[in-house]
C-alpha cells in the first residue's frame, strides 16, 4: 500500500526587519537578541506610496512603524513638526496606551517600513520588563522635546 503526502498548505513567511534595524530605534537598543529576534517576527512588511497617509492625527492607534527606507514628514494640527527617514520610528504611544495618532505622517516618497501591532508587542513587553523601562525613557524623552517647544 502506498503511502499518500499531502500536500503542504503553508504559506511561504515574509521576512521582517533585521534585528539591526530594529536595534537602531532608540528604544530596542539595549535589548538582548533572543528579544530582538522575536520581536522582528512580529512585526508586518509595509510599503508607502508618495503622498500616503501613513498615520491620521486622532484616529485610534494601534501599530509602532519603523522606517527601513525613504522620508516621511510628520505634521500636529497641520503644521510641519519635523521629518524622519531610515532608522527612525514613530508611533510608540500606540504600543501603551491605543489612544488616538498626536500626529499625521506622510510619505514624500516611497516609504519601505515594518509595522508592530499592539497586541504583538504586549505580551514581549510583559515577559521582558527591561523593554517597559525603555519605553517609558523613550516617551519622558517626547514629552521633554514637547514641552521645549512651547
Amino acid at each position: 500500500m502506498a503511502t499518500r503526502r499531502r500536500a503542504s498548505c503553508r504559506i511561504p513567511a515574509v521576512p521582517g526587519p533585521n534585528t539591526q534595524l530594529i536595534r537602531g530605534v532608540p528604544l530596542f537598543a539595549d535589548a538582548d537578541d533572543a528579544f530582538l529576534q522575536r520581536l522582528a517576527d512580529e512585526f508586518i512588511e509595509r510599503t508607502y506610496a508618495p503622498g500616503e497617509t501613513i498615520t491620521e492625527e486622532g484616529e485610534a492607534g494601534r501599530t509602532f512603524i519603523v522606517i527601513e527606507s525613504g522620508d516621511v514628514t510628520v505634521k500636529v494640527h497641520g503644521q510641519e513638526v519635523g521629518k524622519l527617514g531610515a532608522g527612525d520610528a514613530f508611533g510608540e504611544m500606540a504600543l501603551i496606551d491605543k489612544s488616538a495618532r498626536t500626529a499625521t505622517v506622510t510619505a514624500d516618497n516611497e516609504v519601505h517600513g515594518y509595522q508592530l501591532p499592539v497586541w504583538s508587542f504586549r505580551p514581549l513587553v510583559e515577559s521582558h520588563p527591561e523593554m517597559a523601562w525603555a519605553l517609558l525613557e523613550a516617551l519622558a524623552q517626547r514629552v521633554r522635546v514637547a514641552e521645549a517647544r512651547t
